[in-house]
């Protein structure tokens, strides 16, 4: 019985980067060794064992073998005689290839080590075509690592698309994968590899349909939407945004899909061409609660947010009111941010000042100094409940109306 480190844990150990998670494979056991020895196994039907006093896992060497499609149409075997480099062949990648012994050597049979060093994201063997999720998987460590594609992986995931095995993928999967490619370093980089094989037409059509949609050279020097969407989640990740707020950055001007290019500038109040796109995007991925409502949030308000110089103050206060600024203020703030991502994901304004985003935070703090409790209750003293909500408004606009007046004067003046 001989034990190996495999996996992730040996790449991030030759790139010099912290090993967070420890994955070990056990070559010449089978299920009652380990038992013995005091291992306790993870379900009935995986070879797979915690540690009885580190309790990571310690996978039996196993080899697989398609059964369905799909990423859960597989059948294992898993005995003594299974060897490493078996073992290590039906995994993915060259660079995920890889174990250590525990003398410390490494043990790469696919020339792992080689293409780290040269940052080049290569299939292990054909095999890599029988799981759709490493497409997803592919994308995600190009967007962590900044890595390229092989040619001839590449091809292999094109031919995958072509052949429907990413319409096999669960919601569930889509987005565990796609939540954390976002997160990386590089999340852009995740959507150009799943453009380039195909992936994304058949994921997310919506966002794949904004590629070629041009916009007008004044307004967006980088022109193309698709191009202008990439940058602003790359200036998101550079930002250090949270995954709600990055995850409305890729689908903020889904709209702009549907809408006539000439028209956009023009356009004044929200973007409602792009609701009912994000609203599918979330249904089908199934998107956690706090990433669905903001970027429909950011979607449908996020040219008015941008226009506050332009807004009466009226329309100030019913923005405030019908974006429930007031009971979720710091949903509101993390709108903003994306808002800023927005501005500053064009050519030549990656750096360009946002006043906005200060001037809707003042003009919401303005409008919460009104005592809103003492108008209901001399309301009610009155006998004028059905006047509560009027006078609430007439007192808010009134604390809006100077600080709005203000910035519009300084605006102006630049």
């Amino acid at each position: 019985m001989k034990t190996y480190l495999v996996g992730g844990a040996v790449r991030d150990y030759l790139l010099g980067l912290e090993v967070k998670d420890r994955d070990w494979v056990v070559v010449g056991a089978d299920a009652q060794t380990m038992l013995t020895q005091g291992f306790t196994p993870v379900g009935k039907d995986f070879p797979v064992f915690l540690h009885p006093e580190s309790h990571e896992e310690y996978a039996l060497a196993r080899t697989e073998r398609k059964t369905a499609r799909g990423y859960a149409g597989f059948a294992f075997h898993a005995d003594k005689n299974v060897t490493l480099e078996q073992d290590l062949l039906r995994r993915d990648l060259t660079i995920n290839a890889m174990a250590q012994d525990s003398d410390g050597l490494i043990i790469d049979p696919f020339g792992g080590q080689k293409d780290l060093s040269d940052g080049i994201l290569r299939h292990v063997s054909p095999a890599f075509a029988e799981d759709p999720v490493r497409i997803l998987r592919i994308a995600r460590f190009a967007a962590r690592y900044g890595f390229t594609v092989a040619d001839e992986t590449m091809r292999l995931m094109r031919l995958m698309v072509a052949d429907g095995e990413v319409d096999a993928l669960v919601a569930e999967r889509v987005w565990q994968e796609l939540a954390k490619g976002l997160m990386e370093k590089n999340p852009a980089k995740m959507i150009e590899v799943l453009r380039e094989c195909g992936a994304l037409a058949v994921l997310l059509p919506e966002v794949e349909a904004l590629f070629g949609v041009p916009q007008r050279a004044d307004y967006h020097p980088e022109i193309d939407t698709g191009i202008h969407t990439l940058m602003v989640l790359q200036k998101a990740a550079e930002m250090d945004l949270t995954l709600p707020e990055r995850y409305a950055a890729l689908l903020h001007d889904l709209g702009k899909a549907k809408t006539p290019s000439e028209i956009l500038p023009k356009h004044y109040g929200h973007d409602l061409a792009g609701v009912e796109p994000v609203r599918e995007v979330n249904r089908r991925l199934r998107a956690p609660k706090a990433c669905a409502e903001l970027a429909e949030l950011v979607c449908r308000w996020h040219i008015i947010f941008h226009q506050v110089g332009q807004l009466k103050a009226a329309t100030v206060l019913n923005t405030l009111k019908k974006t429930d600024a007031f009971r979720r203020p710091e949903r509101f703030q993390t709108a903003l941010n994306v808002c800023v991502a927005d501005q500053r994901g064009r050519l030549n304004f990656e750096n360009a000042a946002y006043p906005q985003r200060e001037q809707w935070l003042n003009l919401l703090h303005a409008a919460n100094a009104v005592d809103t409790g003492k108008i209901a209750a001399q309301c009610a003293e009155n006998g004028q409940q059905h006047l509560i909500a009027q006078r609430i408004d007439e007192a808010r606009l009134a604390e809006i109306k100077p600080v709005h007046d203000a910035f519009k004067a300084e605006a102006s003046s630049k």
